[in-house]
C-alpha cells in the first residue's frame, strides 16, 4: 500500500510539472526561456511519471515485472542524459541561425 501511494505522488508530481511546463511554454518571452522551461520540465516530469510506473509495476512482483521495470528504468537513465543534450543542441542552432534574446523595452539598465 505505502510503494502504491508513492508511485502514484511521484506520477502525479510528473503530471504537475509537464502542466507546469506547459504554462512556460506559452507565457515565457523568447526562445531561451520557452526551451529551456521545455528542457527542464520534460526531463524532471517524464523521469519522475516513468519511475512512479516502474516502482507500480514493482509492486506486483513477478519475473516478468521486474523485467519491464528494469526497462523502464533504462528509458529513464537514457532519457536523463539524451533531453538536456537535445535541449542544448536546438539552443545552439538557435543562437547560431540568429534569434534574440528577449529585453526589456524602455526598462532600467542593470
Amino acid at each position: 500500500m505505502i510503494v502504491t501511494a508513492v508511485a502514484v505522488a511521484l506520477i502525479v508530481a510528473g503530471f504537475f510539472f509537464f502542466l507546469a511546463t506547459s504554462i512556460g511554454i506559452v507565457r515565457f518571452a523568447d526562445f531561451y526561456s520557452r526551451l529551456h522551461a521545455a528542457g527542464k520540465g520534460d526531463t524532471l516530469s517524464t523521469v519522475l511519471i516513468l519511475s512512479g510506473l516502474a516502482l507500480y509495476n514493482l509492486n506486483h512482483f513477478s519475473g516478468s515485472t521486474l523485467l519491464v521495470s528494469i526497462k523502464i528504468m533504462f528509458i529513464v537513465v537514457f532519457i536523463f542524459m539524451a533531453s538536456p543534450a537535445a535541449s542544448h543542441a536546438m539552443l545552439d542552432a538557435g543562437f547560431h541561425s540568429g534569434a534574440e534574446p528577449w529585453t526589456r523595452k524602455g526598462g532600467k539598465k542593470e
